[in-house]
């Protein structure tokens, strides 16, 4: 008996040792950090000392990693759209519509950007901001930028773009929370979108995407303006598919590149009827008994622009629908 107690304490120690190893572990291979901290001081004139100093707080966060190797979006569809189609998720979007009505009126009308897609968007990424992410992004961005090797250039790209926000936006680097992946605020805009798609709703000089709602939604709108959403355009489409043909067309790019002419010709139907060279594409979803079928359209490439994900897409269209439907009926 005392062996066996022996071996559990061995092996608790063992593991509280290798967990304390995985969390102090550095930033980058040795000097990494502070030739970047000198390649950004030269580029951008920073201050060198300034700069060592904060990257030398960063602390390497084996969970971060964790949670990148494991996303949400590598789950079948049917079990990724329960996640975000709840009721609470449905009723909270309608109330959070309700209480910025002008607000959304005035945006949808400013980008062309309808108030459902705007309201789904944040309703996805942080549940209305209830949950904008724990992990400090510094952090994240310091972790994935030198110790996850297979996107270490992204994420060493998205530092630089943080260092110079928190410059611009005259916030502290050290106290930001967000995403694992070191998205920030209600929108969940990484760093590079922060700084090039941010937009001042209210007019006050700021662009705030943490506690000014009105600059929130202002650059989500912004940001799909940006990426050429069409104002009344079509996004997805339910369908239908018979023989085989269909198979021919079924495309792995997610920005459509077929004529709807030619999915109909293959034996896709749907409900309406969208010009014969109206851009389209075939989704096929992992349902629980089969396949889902949809036809999407350019709009529904612009949303996977904000989560390069089809079921993402997915998840903000049909939220979007349920929002929109369930308000009308008050």
């Amino acid at each position: 008996m005392r062996s066996i107690i022996l071996t559990i304490l061995l092996a608790s120690l063992l593991a509280i040792s290798t967990s304390a190893v995985a969390e102090e572990r550095q930033i980058g291979a040795d000097g990494e950090l502070d030739r970047f901290a000198q390649d950004l001081a030269e580029r951008h004139g920073l201050d060198l000392d300034e700069l060592r100093q904060l990257l030398g707080q960063a602390k390497h966060r084996q969970d971060i990693i964790d949670a990148m190797m494991s996303p949400a979006e590598r789950l079948p569809w049917h079990r990724y759209r329960p996640i975000f189609l709840k009721p609470d998720r449905i009723s909270q979007g309608v109330a959070f519509w309700n209480e910025h009505s002008q607000l959304l009126e005035r945006i949808s009308a400013d980008y062309g950007v309808p108030a459902e897609i705007l309201v789904a968007i944040v309703g996805v990424e942080t549940y209305y901001g209830r949950y904008k992410g724990k992990h400090r992004v510094l952090d994240a961005l310091a972790t994935l930028g030198f110790n996850y090797p297979p996107r270490a250039d992204f994420f060493r790209r998205e530092l630089e773009h943080y260092l110079l926000l928190a410059q611009e936006e005259d916030l502290d680097p050290l106290k930001i929370t967000g995403s694992y992946a070191g998205a920030m605020g209600m929108p969940q805009f990484i760093p590079s979108s922060y700084r090039a798609y941010a937009a001042d709703g209210d007019g006050d000089g700021r662009r705030d995407l943490f506690d000014n709602t009105a600059d929130i939604l202002a650059s989500v709108a912004n940001y799909f303006r940006r990426h050429q959403w069409q104002q009344d355009g079509l996004v997805a489409s339910p369908a239908q598919v018979q023989g085989e043909q269909w198979q021919n067309v079924r495309d792995t790019d997610l920005k459509p590149a077929r004529r709807f002419a030619e999915l109909k010709a293959a034996g896709i139907e749907i409900d309406g009827a969208p010009a014969a060279d109206t851009r389209a594409r075939l989704l096929v979803l992992e349902a629980v008994d089969g396949n889902e079928y949809w036809v999407t359209f350019d709009n529904f490439y612009v949303i996977t622009r904000y989560n390069r994900s089809p079921l993402y897409a997915m998840a903000v269209f049909q939220l979007s629908q349920a929002i929109k439907k369930q308000r009308s009926q008050q």
